[in-house]
């Protein structure tokens, strides 16, 4: 979701009276109780706190459902009872804070419900084919599919820093992969185009949020509820016509534990959502995007941990990798680590002599355009 849009919302909110009042400190609430009384510091904490609780049971529960005997081949029957619950939350949320009206047009939120369907289930159905770890790693490396859907969506423009982020991203799935398909039992190629779609999809999505809600100011609640009830209306009809929906019922009625996990599943999700959201409004992006990077991280350990799999030390150096990759995209969204890392580069372009006016052409066009 845009959290962008989400401030341009509550800015739009604000009466012309309201600016001769005294600045108040914006009220903040973590899964529902009002932390604003806390300090930033202990505000931040709690967001972290709560973060990696729910991200780290949504993922322990995500590994538990697909290691159930038999459940593999119903990865898009579990997105299904996820999009109807995700869709009765949102709606009760809706209800609650009487926000029903809704701003974006339909037409928008038909493809935003595509594009989620798409996310949520060939993120789910990967898990059929790949391992846990190999699908955390495809998403830590989200980057790339973002920067290449923003480049041909909204025409940005990115610095050479996240060029060479990409490029290690690239780098350590690469290896990874090579890694994990040598000693994995589970390996498949299927997954890998599975979780790529999921990650094209996800890239797509959030440019298409972005823009939709900076154009419309819609709450976050809203487009989770319209993209949610609409895309579990695409996925109810498709299994229905290919039968799939029955035979997803028929093996849950066998083992209804799974309904209880899928809840669990659906509501540490939802929740972990919402509490990004405001880690993002009070902290910034920056510092989310560090606390969600650490999360995945610690759901890694975990998985291997709690789920007997193979392990190699070439999956530590991938990641290394990976983490390299992450920490360069984080320099760039930091100003002061930025502008240290292009003072590093225009020393560099002395004795590369003919690099030097190739790269010097290249900032140029990118301050320009």
């Amino acid at each position: 979701m845009d959290h962008r849009g989400a401030t341009i919302l509550d800015v739009s909110k604000l009466r012309k009276s309201d600016s001769l009042l005294p600045e108040r400190r914006q009220e903040v609430t973590v899964l529902f109780v009002n932390v604003t009384h806390l300090s930033p510091n202990l505000q931040f904490f709690v967001c972290c706190v709560a973060v990696f609780i729910l991200y780290v049971i949504y993922g322990y529960l995500q590994e538990l459902i697909f290691t159930q005997e038999g459940f593999k081949p119903y990865g898009w029957y579990l997105t299904l009872v996820q999009f109807a619950m995700y869709t009765v939350m949102a709606y009760a949320e809706t209800r609650t804070l009487s926000t029903s009206k809704r701003r974006i047009p339909l037409k928008t939120y038909a493809l935003l419900a595509l594009l989620t369907l798409g996310t949520m289930g060939f993120s789910n159905s990967s898990l059929s084919y790949l391992n846990y770890p190999m699908q955390v790693i495809f998403k830590c490396c989200k980057l790339i599919p973002v920067m290449i859907g923003s480049i041909l969506i909204q025409r940005k423009k990115y610095k050479l820093v996240d060029f060479i982020a990409a490029f290690f991203m690239c780098a350590g799935l690469s290896y990874f992969t090579l890694a994990d398909s040598q000693i994995s039992p589970n390996f498949s190629l299927v997954g890998v185009a599975m979780i790529s779609c999921a990650l094209l999809c996800d890239a797509a999505i959030g440019n298409v949020q972005e823009k939709s809600m900076k154009t419309y100011a819609a709450s976050n609640t809203e487009v989770v509820l319209y993209s949610y009830s609409i895309g579990l209306l695409y996925l109810f009809v498709v299994m229905l016509f290919t039968g799939d929906f029955w035979n997803g019922v028929v093996f849950c009625a066998d083992k209804p534990q799974m309904y209880g996990y899928a809840f669990l599943f659906s509501l540490s999700g939802y929740l972990g959502v919402n509490v990004v959201l405001t880690l993002v409004r009070t902290c910034g992006a920056l510092a989310a995007v560090t606390v969600t990077t650490c999360r995945k991280a610690v759901s890694i350990i975990i998985s291997f941990i709690f789920f007997s799999k193979p392990f190699t030390i070439q999956y530590l150096w991938a990641g290394l990798l990976v983490v390299l990759g992450i920490y360069l995209n984080l320099m760039s969204k930091n100003q002061t680590l930025s502008s240290k890392f292009g003072s590093w580069m225009e020393t560099l372009k002395k004795p590369l002599g003919s690099w030097s006016y190739s790269y010097k052409r290249i900032r140029t066009i990118e301050t320009t355009v």
